[in-house]
């Protein structure tokens, strides 16, 4: 133990580094938990939509979306998210399910509307990359 000690008085950058780095990867990990965004697989996507009709709201660039999409969702843009909430107020009740590119952005965005009152608020795990990895299909073009 007194050795330990010796190593980190000895190594203290190094072991603020460690410290850091061990810090960052625990929010990166459990993150989106402790903000209370509830994250979910392709599969209970599909169980959302299909049971309680839930809404998918792609949030990527138009031309992302046009490339491939889950089908029926709805193409609202990140930048354009704020001030079309009047799209996705219908939905309010039934689930929201947010879509990026990798399972980063919408866990934020969806924390956001949690904020707005949105009870139903739901992040796709690993994006639009973790959908084509369950190999489950995808629109083309404009919705």
């Amino acid at each position: 133990m007194e050795r330990i000690l010796e190593f980190v008085a000895n190594h203290l950058f190094l072991f603020s580094l460690l410290f850091a780095i061990l810090t960052l990867l625990m929010w990166n990990l459990f993150g989106n938990i402790l903000i209370g965004v509830k994250l979910v697989g392709p599969n209970e996507l599909t169980h959302l939509v299909n049971q309680e009709d839930a809404c998918v709201v792609d949030l990527r660039t138009n031309a992302e979306f046009e490339k491939g999409h889950i089908l029926d969702s709805l193409h609202i843009p990140l930048a354009e998210l704020g001030n079309q909430l009047e799209k996705v107020n219908k939905f309010k009740d039934q689930g929201v399910i947010l879509v990026c590119t990798s399972g980063s952005v919408s866990p934020k965005q969806a924390r956001k509307l949690m904020n707005e009152g949105y009870p139903k608020v739901y992040a796709l795990k690993g994006g639009i990359l973790n959908w084509k990895n369950a190999n489950l299909p995808l629109a083309h073009g404009k919705s």
